[in-house]
Order: C-alpha cells, then sequence, then structure tokens
C-alpha cells in the first residue's frame, strides 16, 4: 500500500451517510485474542473503555484511545450506537502513520468523551483493512450505528482533522448519537432542537425517503430562502437520491462511459457524483469544470448549475471549492 497525500472526504459528503445500506461491520469474525504481552504489545486496549464514567476516580480521566483487536472490535462496533468511534488503520512501514496516531489521539481527547479514538494496525489484524476497503495507510474512518464512514488517507493536518470531526459530530447528532463517556470536561445540555421543517428532512433521511427530505429542505427554503443549512441539505439529498440505486457494476459502467464519451453530459455528471460522495472532491470539481470548458448551449448550464448544487455539497467555505469558483470564471468568462 502506498501513502498518499491527504485526501479528506469533505464534511459535506460525510453527511451523506445513509445508516440502512453500508458495509455490515458485524460480519468481521471475533477470535478470541491472544494474550498482551512483550511480543504481543496490541493484543489488548490501552485503556479500558467506561462508558458509564463508573472507574476508579482517582485514576483522572482514560484516554480515549483503545487498540483494536478482533477481540474487541464487536464491543467498539456496539458503543458506536452511544458515541462515533473513529478508527485509524495504521502500519508500521508507514512513516506518516505516527504523526496522524499523534494528532488524531489529541483531537479527539479534545472533544471530551464525544468520540473515541480505535487504532488498528493492519498486519495484526488484516480483515478489518479488508472490510473498510482500505486502499493506502494511515487511513482513518469512524463507524457510527455500527456502519463505516471514511474519512481521510494519508497525513492531514490538525485543523482539517478537526473540521472533519466536527461535522462527524453533527451527522452522530442527526442520527440520534449523542452519548458521551465519563470522564470528559462538562458537556452542554446538548444541541438546540432542529427547526422544524428541518427536523422532518432528517426524518426522512434516517428512514432513507430522499424524496421527502427535499420536499422538507425545499418548503424551509421557500419560506427563508436566506437559509444555507436548508440549501446544502437540499443539494446533499438530492445527490444521495442520484446515487442511491447506483450499484458497483452501474458505477463502472458510468466511468467507462465517461472516459469514452468526454462530452457525454449525463456520463460527466454521474462520475462527478460518485467521486464527491467518496471524497474525490478536486476530480470532480475539475471533470465538470472541464465539460463546461468544451461545451455550450443548455448542456453547459445544466452542468454549471450541477457543479453550484455540488460546491453546496462540500462546503462553500471548503478552498476546493474556492478553487474550483475560480476554474470555472476562467471557463466562463
Amino acid at each position: 500500500m502506498s501513502s498518499p497525500a491527504s485526501r479528506p472526504v469533505p464534511p459535506a459528503a460525510a453527511s451523506l451517510l445513509n445508516l440502512r445500506g453500508a458495509v455490515d461491520l458485524s460480519s468481521l469474525k471475533q477470535r478470541q485474542a491472544p494474550p498482551a504481552g512483550p511480543g504481543n504489545p496490541s493484543a489488548g486496549p490501552q485503556a479500558p473503555l467506561d462508558p458509564a464514567g463508573t472507574g476508579n476516580p482517582d485514576a483522572g480521566p482514560a484516554p480515549l484511545r483503545v487498540d483494536v483487536t478482533e477481540s474487541n472490535f464487536q464491543e467498539l462496533v456496539e458503543l458506536s450506537a452511544q458515541v462515533p468511534v473513529v478508527i485509524a488503520l495504521w502500519a508500521a512501514y508507514s512513516p506518516e502513520s505516527a504523526g496522524m496516531l499523534d494528532t488524531l489521539e489529541r483531537v479527539v481527547n479534545s472533544f471530551a468523551g464525544r468520540l473515541v479514538l480505535g487504532t488498528a494496525d493492519i498486519d495484526a489484524f488484516p480483515q478489518l483493512a479488508q472490510a473498510f476497503q482500505v486502499q493506502a495507510v494511515p487511513t482513518a474512518v469512524a463507524v457510527l450505528k455500527g456502519q463505516p464512514v471514511p474519512l481521510f488517507q494519508g497525513g492531514a493536518e490538525e485543523p482539517q482533522i478537526r473540521a472533519i470531526l466536527d461535522e462527524l459530530l453533527k451527522v452522530a447528532a442527526a442520527n440520534g448519537v449523542t452519548g458521551s463517556l465519563g470522564g470528559g470536561a462538562p458537556q452542554e445540555a446538548g444541541p438546540a432542537p432542529l427547526p422544524p421543517l428541518h427536523q422532518a428532512a432528517f426524518d426522512a433521511i434516517e428512514a432513507g425517503d430522499y424524496e421527502a427530505a427535499a420536499v422538507a429542505y425545499r418548503q424551509a427554503l421557500l419560506e427563508m430562502p436566506a437559509d444555507a443549512e436548508a440549501k446544502a441539505g437540499l443539494a446533499q439529498v438530492e445527490l444521495m437520491a442520484r446515487l442511491q440505486d447506483l450499484s458497483a457494476e452501474d458505477t463502472e459502467a458510468l466511468r467507462t462511459l465517461a472516459a469514452n464519451e468526454p462530452d457525454n453530459l449525463e456520463a460527466q455528471l454521474g462520475v462527478a457524483d460518485v467521486d464527491v460522495a467518496g471524497g474525490h472532491v478536486e476530480d470532480a470539481f475539475n471533470r465538470v469544470v472541464s465539460f463546461i470548458g468544451r461545451n455550450f448551449g443548455p448542456e453547459r448550464e445544466t452542468a454549471r448549475v450541477r457543479l453550484l448544487e455540488l460546491f453546496d455539497v462540500v462546503g462553500t467555505a471548503d478552498p476546493r471549492v474556492g478553487k474550483a469558483r475560480q476554474g470555472l470564471a476562467r471557463v466562463l468568462f
């Protein structure tokens, strides 16, 4: 495996999480792990998880980091119904792994019990790397309500990781995962209730009814056209709906068609959707900008509108959106 440059999933794309159709991590067989010892330092957790905060009060807060093993993985999956579990997959041969683990641990601890970090040596637990379809190390993924959420591959700066984990917590809250482990700093009572139409949209997303979610967001925009969260939410659920029935075979066929027909509007926009949802944001933006630069008339306008919607999905403050806006301006003017 290689160690590519940082390629984080955009925070808004992480909220495309569909908890009804993701990989079933429970299929990983749970076997008894060997006892910890000098020759097997990663066999047991660095510190026991104490979700109820009932540990020794004189010991101080335990680090919210555990070594992931075959024997405790299912426990972490179950814990993800209470708090998101961030899994860092690393390897001794990867020079970026140590830095990523240190940064992740520091950031996770700063959230005061609202996240847990699990670290997994892919050489010791190769089944986990296969389950998460890891292409490179280090890689960070999250487990939320038993389902995986890709975060980033390769090294990433602390502000970038913090922004991704902030967004992960928003996704968790939208899916009813708002717990906190004991030992952290006091937390506020909880997030304020969502506006009724936003709550209706989140409920529809949880039920897999993206059309109903889009209806709720459109109504919110009718009532308040400046509602930026509703605008971003609408772009996200429309993307989710477009990708909902797309199989792996369909995706491969779509990529082949796009490669063979660079001016096929539907193929280019379809691949861009797949790339944004998969975290390949710059690839998606470049694809659509290039199409706009080569074409004119109604198809050009359709592509431009879709690109603006993808900007909303990723987040208009994302620097990759700013760069793509500059590229769009160059081909338009």
